[in-house]
């Protein structure tokens, strides 16, 4: 009888696992050294155990978190009202940020158009990582004319909502003004963030958000993780 490899049997048991709830989508599995303990083999086996269930889309690895069991993409909502802690609520998860930068810097030339600044006139760049979670699944930088918000960077180290910051700042309320989507590729920079293979297929928005007087208020730019976000743009997207 042909003997069967010993990974494709840790790649068995793992996938049994899995299917029996013992591991639930985003959970994260035990590492290859612990693996190897468990099995009594060497970490390559264990390493290709783990790779033959990331190649059949059961498990994704984040560079410097482990790997995950694949949970199935979240539904993110692009209308009128433009809100990320509503739209991670409503899919049964916990919406979270962190900040990779806060600054106040002169528009670019795009930048000022986007917010109907003059050239060079002051922005605040607030860039960070959007999570559902604890998992990375968005980058995004967004700029907001600097002059009718000085409080804005300081608020931004406060609250985790950008709708609260604004909101504190004197912006009650904002809406979509547009948005352009388009798909790309992750840069080096982007996986390690997103915890992704370099090259991996991001879906890329760039969007303009106005207050209730119609004035520009937020020029964004959005990478979502394809694999972890369906994006859903109609008449029923205003979450």
């Amino acid at each position: 009888m042909t003997r069967i490899p010993v990974w494709k049997s840790i790649t068995s048991e793992l996938e049994g696992e899995i299917a029996r709830g013992l591991y639930r989508p985003g959970d994260k599995l035990p590492t290859e050294a612990e693996l190897s303990r468990r099995f009594g083999v060497n970490r390559h086996t264990a390493r290709r155990a783990l790779a033959d269930l990331a190649a059949r889309g059961i498990v994704n690895s984040r560079r410097g978190a482990g790997v995950f069991v694949t949970a199935a993409p979240l539904d993110y909502p692009i209308g009128g009202k433009v809100r990320f802690a509503q739209n991670i609520r409503a899919s049964g998860r916990l919406p979270g940020r962190r900040s990779l930068r806060i600054e106040t810097r002169p528009a670019s030339t795009e930048e000022a158009a986007a917010l109907s600044l003059a050239p060079g006139e002051a922005v605040i760049v607030y860039e960070g990582l959007s999570l559902a979670e604890d998992m990375p699944i968005a980058h995004f930088i967004s700029c907001f004319p600097a002059a009718p918000l000085p409080g804005l960077p300081e608020t931004l180290t406060e609250v985790v909502s950008i709708t609260e910051a604004l909101r504190r700042n004197g912006v009650s309320d904002y809406t979509r003004l547009s948005t352009r989507l388009s798909a790309t590729l992750a840069s080096p920079t982007q996986a390690l963030h997103l915890g992704l293979r370099d090259g991996a297929p991001l879906l890329r928005s760039e969007s303009v958000n106005q207050d209730p007087e119609g004035r520009p208020v937020e020029y964004g730019l959005t990478w979502f993780v394809g694999e972890r976000v369906t994006l859903i743009v109609g008449d029923g997207a205003n979450g």
